[in-house]
């Protein structure tokens, strides 16, 4: 089974942008978009064999998650159920036979850390809902996460830190998530990559000198670890500041 996650900085943008053709070669079985900045009946997406599901938030233009999927879930649910956080259509969780498929957009913590105290709750609250679908069955949780984890994660990373996205305490609460029981799948397989990375600046040529982020995740529960067969990442994908990443489960 091949899943797909992309930040598309605007799926309407990224349609002009090769998005379909993108889309149809990567050919996944379920596919996970953030930052989708729609809202209901503004596309009009025509995806043979998929089944579409989406979550808009409030603000126009703003956020969106959606997951478009060729097995029909068990379920849907959007937002993890705290109206604080369930505004900005964050968050879709699919129920499969097999696992909770969670599919994310993390609130960034702005410029001038902002939102980083809001960030702190936010990380707590998600990590509490994971555990709690994990009572049922395990999870994958994919989607742009807004941190870079390691040092290793980051083109730049002394002159970056504390900067939204590698604070010590953004890190630091996705420490405590693995220590919970899941599993950063590309890390897991490529422990010692370099360079791997999934989001770049628009600014400062950042693509062309590969100055950048890896902040979109595959992460499962420990339970799914042996079924893990790949992780990657598709840089070679253009249309947004994101490029998709990959996991292939047996």
């Amino acid at each position: 089974m091949k899943l797909i996650s992309w930040n598309v900085n605007g799926l309407r943008a990224v349609m002009g942008k090769g998005f379909l053709d993108s889309f149809n070669a990567l050919d996944a079985d379920i596919f996970c978009l953030q930052e989708t900045k729609l809202q209901a009946g503004q596309i009009d997406l025509e995806l043979s064999g998929y089944h579409q599901y989406w979550n808009y938030a409030e603000k126009k233009g703003y956020s969106g998650v959606a997951v478009f999927t060729k097995a029909e879930p068990l379920a849907v649910s959007r937002g993890i159920g705290i109206e604080a956080h369930d505004q900005e259509g964050r968050v879709l969780t699919l129920e499969f036979e097999g696992f909770f498929l969670v599919c994310c957009y993390t609130p960034n913590s702005q410029d001038g850390l902002k939102r980083l105290d809001y960030r702190m709750q936010w990380e707590d609250d998600f990590k509490a809902y994971l555990k709690k679908l994990e009572e049922s069955k395990p999870v994958v949780l994919c989607g742009d996460l807004n941190v870079a984890h390691e040092e290793i994660d980051i083109k730049n990373p002394k002159s970056n830190r504390m900067n939204a996205g590698f604070t010590d305490q953004e890190r630091g609460k996705m420490t405590d998530l693995l220590a919970a029981g899941f599993v950063d799948t590309f890390r897991a397989l490529h422990p010692d990559e370099t360079g791997a990375y999934s989001w770049w600046s628009y600014r400062f040529h950042a693509r062309e000198n590969n100055a950048g982020w890896r902040i979109d995740y595959f992460i499962v529960s420990e339970a799914l670890r042996s079924r893990v067969l790949s992780a990657s990442i598709h840089s070679e994908i253009y249309g947004s500041d994101h490029c998709p990443v990959e996991l292939v489960l047996a």
